[in-house]
């Protein structure tokens, strides 16, 4: 098992929450994802990861797998201008490669939102930490572990 997937296993472990992973295959992109977890894709949480243009400081938005971020949208959350991070970054900070990075586990926890589309299901599915695992997990419980806040900060 490698680091990554062993430190989302630690994360639900420590929330008392029950290891829900999976190896789904190719789960890169939320279309296939949602293929491999037989889900709409809209279950399938994609962590987008933006760091503030003057600060540097990182931020997470987690959303439904159809939907695109409006980075004006987010900036105003986040209070000031934000671009993507590069893949770098997003390692260093997250401990996670793009493509596989999970809401859960990070090395240093960020700020983070969360898309209200995926509170309308019963469970969503994201990233393990791998491009090819996945968890599945409640999106209130979800909320809870980020200690994301709901926000409209989609297209």
């Amino acid at each position: 098992m490698s680091k990554s997937l062993r430190r989302v296993a630690r994360a639900l472990d420590e929330a008392g929450l029950p290891d829900t992973i999976l190896e789904a295959g190719d789960a890169r992109t939320a279309e296939l994802a949602a293929t491999a977890c037989g889900c709409s894709v809209d279950q399938i949480v994609k962590s987008i990861i933006f760091c503030g243009d003057s600060s540097g400081a990182i931020r997470l938005f987690l959303t439904a797998g159809g939907n695109r971020i409006c980075v004006e949208k987010a900036s105003q959350l986040a209070g000031e201008s934000l671009g993507r991070a590069d893949a770098n970054l997003v390692r260093s900070v997250t401990g996670f490669a793009i493509g596989g990075v999970s809401p859960i586990g990070h090395l240093s926890p960020s700020p983070t939102w969360l898309d209200p589309r995926l509170l309308d299901f019963e469970i969503v599915w994201a990233a393990a930490g791998t491009p090819r695992h996945v968890f599945s997990i409640a999106p209130r419980a979800l909320m809870c572990l980020t200690h994301a806040q709901a926000a409209e900060f989609i297209e």
